[in-house]
């Protein structure tokens, strides 16, 4: 079992992308699913904040880090963490190994024709990957138990191996606690914008500014509206706050 390290209220489990795809290939061999959290620093922050968050995303079998002062974070309290594992980059990770392993995937979020367009794109990249469906929830369908349920119904009667949820956070992870009883045999993944990213609505960023940590100014760019009280006003000083926790960890336990 793959060690773990304290990031705020969460445990991030020290794993490379390869390596979960490699844990995702053994479960699906062995009938065994799961759920993935990509921990970023606004999920972090909301677990924080917020005990019942925090208790939702301790149901996952998988928390990674999405976001790279996570990783810092884990580093600097002491743990091996080589990389950051994002939600975006898992969608095709994953894909490609269901593809590989004769499996099936179902795409969950997005505007409408987003995620029907993401899993074209992600069938014709991948030849073997079975898309089992494609659903764009309309707005405020999580408020009404009735129509989450038909939601639920709806993936769970397509029986996906994968299956994909992009409705953000906590949205996608309530969603997902649902599906994990309905489909025990398959792994879930919340994958924030990786699903209009895979469809081409949002491009990432190039790849040395998502390794120096800098994706959320390409992503800032985008969407300055929505998310520029989000980075600046609340993430920000919160991933300060991480890093000097992850140092105080350090110093405790030399």
């Amino acid at each position: 079992m793959p060690a773990r390290v304290r990031v705020g209220a969460i445990d991030v489990m020290v794993i490379t992308e390869a390596g979960l795809a490699d844990t995702v290939a053994a479960g699906w061999r062995s009938r065994r699913g799961g759920w993935i959290v990509t921990a970023n620093v606004d999920i972090v922050r909301a677990a924080t904040r917020d005990p019942q968050l925090a208790a939702l995303v301790a149901q996952a079998e998988v928390v990674v880090a999405d976001g790279m002062p996570v990783v810092w974070a884990g580093r600097l309290a002491g743990a091996a963490i080589k990389e950051r594992v994002t939600g975006a980059s898992l969608v095709f990770t994953l894909s490609e190994r269901a593809a590989a392993e004769g499996r099936s995937v179902y795409l969950v979020g997005g505007d409408e024709g987003v995620p029907e367009a993401a899993g074209r794109v992600l069938a014709e990249r991948y030849p073997g990957l079975r898309v089992a469906g494609a659903y764009s929830p309309p707005y405020g369908f999580d408020a009404d138990p009735g129509r989450l349920r038909k939601v639920v119904e709806r993936v769970s009667a397509a029986a996906p191996d994968l299956v994909l949820v992009g409705l953000g956070f906590p949205k996608q992870e309530r969603m997902i606690a649902l599906l994990r009883a309905e489909l025990p045999g398959a792994w879930h993944l919340g994958c924030g914008a990786g699903i209009p990213m895979a469809a081409g609505q949002f491009s990432r960023a190039p790849a040395l500014l998502q390794r120096s940590g800098g994706e959320w100014l390409h992503r800032l760019a985008l969407e300055p509206r929505r998310l520029a009280r989000r980075y600046l006003v609340h993430d920000a000083p919160f991933a300060l706050r991480l890093l000097a926790q992850g140092l105080r960890i350090r110093l405790r336990e030399r």
